[in-house]
């Protein structure tokens, strides 16, 4: 860790250092932060160790990139940075550094988020911030920032309590996105009322205890396994995608579904 640090103060050295690395900022590093998060979780769905540890260091040495260039501004190095995790990890688990028991994974769930909550009252307090979804990063996926402004609002009761009124609910947003469509309105209406159908659909994956960015990445994969083995079909019978018509895909689609099966 500590040879780490050291590197990436050599690579920010004004003298010495790389002129590629010392003209990055926090808005122009932050883009490789999210990619190579990105990248951890794609080696875990895929199963590859080797690669996860590759990909685990270079998502360190974001951190180390951050905390450096903060140390240069004279705001926190990497040691506060470390120092600031690991008190929040022993505050928010004291039924394992305190005198506090917890018997379920579902009860040290609750109690994270009460703790949490604590502490954005607190922030609050010294803030001025009143909102319950403050704090809500804008920078996440879409998706995972839905469900996280849902289940804020979840807090204080502004949630159905049953599935079936979120159901209901998709199907009320599909009725005015095809409205909308059929109408032939401006592309931003249309957008809106997808943007709607969106966040109901993310609201449906929080009822279900799902995480719909991974439930998409699913489907991603699904979709492009598939594809390829349409892609293989033709290849093999020596004729090309672009030669078939929609019903042909569409056989051949199902056909490579029923093989699944």
């Amino acid at each position: 860790m500590l040879r780490l640090i050291e590197v990436m103060a050599r690579l920010r050295d004004p003298d010495t250092g790389c002129p590629w690395d010392l003209e990055q900022s926090f808005e122009t590093i932050a883009p490789y932060t999210i990619e190579e998060a990105y990248e951890v979780a794609d080696a875990i769905a895929r199963g590859d160790k080797k690669a996860l540890r590759d990909e685990l260091g270079d998502l360190l040495l974001q951190v180390v990139y951050h905390a450096r260039m903060a140390e240069e501004d004279g705001d926190f190095d990497f040691a506060a940075v470390a120092a600031a995790i690991s008190d929040k990890m022993v505050r928010r688990h004291p039924h394992v550094f305190g005198a506090e028991d917890v018997d379920s994974v579902a009860a040290q769930t609750r109690a994270w988020e009460d703790h949490k909550a604590a502490e954005r009252q607190a922030q609050a307090a010294e803030s001025g911030r009143a909102s319950v979804l403050d704090g809500i990063a804008l920078g996440l996926p879409a998706l995972t920032r839905a469900v996280k402004l849902q289940r804020r609002a979840a807090r204080v009761g502004f949630d159905w309590p049953e599935l079936l009124p979120v159901l209901d609910k998709i199907e009320e947003e599909i009725v005015e996105l095809k409205q909308e469509i059929r109408d032939g309105s401006p592309s931003d209406r249309v957008t809106d009322e997808l943007g709607d159908l969106l966040f109901a659909l993310a609201n449906l994956a929080r009822h279900l205890d799902t995480d719909p960015e991974a439930a998409l990445r699913h489907a991603n994969a699904k979709f492009t396994r598939r594809f390829q083995a349409i892609e293989a079909r033709y290849a093999d019978a020596g004729r090309e995608l672009t030669e078939a018509s929609l019903a042909e895909l569409e056989d051949a689609w199902q056909a490579v579904k029923a093989a699944e099966r």
